[in-house]
Order: structure tokens, then sequence, then C-alpha cells
């Protein structure tokens, strides 16, 4: 997968998005669909449906329906998780609106390899698991990010944390 995507433009990504979509929905993507969906004119989604197709990312022939290749599937599929995972990064941990939020991670989807990622992946694990963040790291941050969060409140925080680790059983302790 890493070959077919290399090389493949911004807007050539968001095309197998579309078509992926639109898959999952229709089970079937037309010209017209793709065309009203990026709002772009039939002659550009034509030409990057050839391209595509080219690749052996698609199954196109004019005036038929669009499929995915499993290879422009596993593509589509990849792209559509960063966004997701983008997204709610920005929203969850960064306190963005959803619109800002939405907007960022269709310009960062494109340029943010797997293992970054991956990594980002495990950051939101860690903030949702770790009894020094989860729900109350993200509130203060959200306090901290509107000015109102003071440095003073950190020996608080803390303590509160202490006494959230107390309370979790060890687990695998025999005895």
């Amino acid at each position: 997968m890493p070959n077919a995507r290399k090389g493949l433009s911004a807007s050539l990504e968001d095309y197998l998005q579309v078509i992926f979509h639109l898959e999952e929905s229709n089970r079937a993507a037309r010209a017209k669909d793709i065309a009203d969906q990026m709002g772009v004119r039939r002659p550009s989604v034509t030409g990057a449906l050839k391209v595509l197709a080219g690749r052996g990312l698609i199954h196109y022939s004019p005036y038929s329906s669009i499929t995915l290749t499993s290879e422009g599937r596993a593509i589509g599929r990849d792209f559509i998780n960063r966004h997701r995972i983008l997204r709610e990064f920005f929203t969850s941990t960064l306190q963005l609106d959803p619109e800002r939020a939405e907007r960022n991670a269709c310009r960062i989807e494109h340029a943010i390899d797997s293992i970054a990622v991956e990594r980002l992946v495990r950051f939101l694990e860690f903030l949702k698991s770790c009894p020094r963040t989860g729900i109350n790291w993200s509130e203060a941050f959200a306090l901290f990010c509107e000015g109102g969060a003071k440095s003073s409140s950190c020996k608080e925080c803390l303590e509160l944390c202490l006494g959230q680790i107390d309370r979790v059983e060890p687990t695998g302790a025999e005895g």
C-alpha cells in the first residue's frame, strides 16, 4: 500500500475518500455524485478518475459506476482513519471547535505519516487511560486555554490524581 500512496496528490487522495464514502452508502460511485460532493466540474472528475484507474486504484469506464479496487479501498480507508483520528485529537485534546478541527484534519491528513498517526493514536489512548490525564486533564486544559487556570491549582489536581491511584486495586496481585 505505501507504494501506491506514494505520489498521490492531496486532491487524488480526496477523490479516493469520496469514492469510498459513496461506495459505502450507495454500493458504487458515479462521476456526477463525486463532482457534487467535491464541488468540482465533471471534466475534473473524469481526469482524476483516469489517473486513479491508471494506478489500479479504481475500476472505471466512462458512463458506468466507479468502484475501488482492494488497494484503492485500503488507501481510502487509511485516509479516512487519519482524518477521524486528527479530528478527534483537535476537538478532544486541543479543544478546537468542530469546524476548525475538520478543516485542519483535512489539511494534515495528507501530510502526516503512518508512524506519526500511530503515535497520535497511542497518545490519545494514554490520555484516556492514565489517571494523571483523563477527563480531569482535558477539563483543566480547556480552562487553561480560556485563561482561567492558575498554577496554584496544580497541587490540588495532583492530590486528586493520587487519590484516584490509591483507589485503584493493583491487577494480578495474589494474596
